[in-house]
């Protein structure tokens, strides 16, 4: 049997998984609970400012409270969430809290799935995610000790989704083909990911002699191919299971694209420019004290809000009064100055004069604003 690229670049036997057909829609809101974490992967992608820390993020946003994630939910137009972390399970309160808390505000047909190792599931901790409203369960399998699969069968007592998913690490096809035969019958859907490689100094696969597709691609040399192979092998096999192999092209074309144009409809200014990608192209103009450079992140973290924040007032008031402009917006992520890139054009040289450095800037509507280009006029 062929099996054939659809077109979100990745391929499948029977329909995707419930969770999965919101995500290349760009609808899921990921919601990190937690880094902490019982298992210790070699092929764990998080940055060290994640890893085994007690953080919380919904997509790029830090959280402190409800109020952060409902705040980016409602920016990216979610239809649904993931919560991943780490193991959200090690933070069994806080994530059933939030799941309530997500249903309540946005209805029982927000969509939630969730991602555990199988290290702390036990009859106590899925029934509180069961009575939170858990729509759909994904169990990461240790392909290495089989000690724990048995586990995956106390998720039967439950009216939600049950599927795996596991990275397809290159030499593991034995261990694979193992792990379809054991979850076959018990679950409705196996997720394949197709491996990627990190620049996180937690990961292990660059030392372990993992190689790239190509200089310009993360993905790991013959993953996509053990992939194809395990989707042939459940097909011949008969097994019922749902299988999607999610490539790294999907994350990255798809996915993620789709997600930063629903945010873009939002987080737009008015007078921003939105290409066809979703990204943003403004005017922007920065303290010379906090012009991006090659330290800025760690300049913007020290930075003195109060008396930042008061200084770009102080000095957007004169520029509306001085040139008449009132789409002269404060960034208080970044502390700095946006409007038209029309307007930094025509008037830089007024800019310059008062010490500023004008810019034109294209980044994306995410939180944190990631820059993709920055012209200094």
């Amino acid at each position: 049997m062929e099996i054939k690229l659809n077109k979100y670049y990745s391929y499948s036997l029977k329909e995707l998984p419930k969770g999965c057909q919101y995500c290349v829609k760009g609808k899921k809101l990921v919601i990190f609970i937690t880094g902490l974490c019982p298992r210790n992967c070699y092929f764990c992608p998080l940055s060290e400012l994640k890893y085994q820390k007690d953080v919380i993020f919904a997509n790029e946003r830090p959280v402190n409270g409800f109020g952060d994630i409902e705040q980016e939910a409602n920016l990216m137009q979610a239809e649904g969430a993931s919560f991943t972390g780490g193991d959200p399970l090690t933070k069994i309160d806080r994530t059933t809290d939030y799941i309530k808390q997500l249903k309540q505000k946005f209805g029982k047909r927000f969509h939630i799935h969730l991602y555990t190792s199988l290290n702390l599931v036990n009859p106590e901790n899925l029934k509180q995610l069961a009575e939170s409203g858990l729509d759909e369960i994904r169990f990461h399998l240790d392909l290495d000790n089989q000690k724990l699969w048995p586990n995956l069968n106390l998720a039967k007592d439950y009216p939600w989704e049950i599927g795996v998913e596991i990275p397809i690490i290159p030499g593991k096809e034995k261990e694979l083909t193992e792990l379809i035969d054991f979850i076959q019958d018990k679950v409705g859907f196996l997720n394949l990911n197709e491996l990627e490689l990190s620049d996180s100094p937690v990961s292990k696969l660059n030392q372990l002699g993992f190689q790239p597709i190509n200089q310009l691609s993360y993905a790991v040399k013959e993953s996509l191919e053990l992939g194809l192979k395990l989707l042939k092998y459940v097909s011949e096999k008969n097994y019922p299971l749902k299988v999607h192999l999610c490539t790294v092209k999907l994350k990255d074309a798809v996915q993620l694209t789709e997600r930063i144009k629903r945010e873009a409809q939002k987080a737009k200014l008015p007078f921003d420019l939105v290409d066809k990608e979703g990204l943003l192209t403004r005017g922007a103009l920065y303290l010379p004290e906090l012009t991006p450079s090659f330290s800025y992140q760690e300049q913007l973290k020290k930075a003195n809000a109060p008396i930042l924040l008061d200084k770009l007032f102080q000095i957007q008031q004169k520029i509306k009064s001085k040139l008449n402009l009132e789409q002269v917006y404060i960034d208080k992520n970044k502390y700095r100055l946006l409007l038209s890139k029309s307007n930094i054009i025509k008037n830089k040289k007024y800019f310059k004069s008062l010490n500023l450095n004008p810019a034109i800037v294209t980044e994306y509507p995410t939180y944190d604003q990631l820059e993709v280009e920055i012209d200094f006029l």
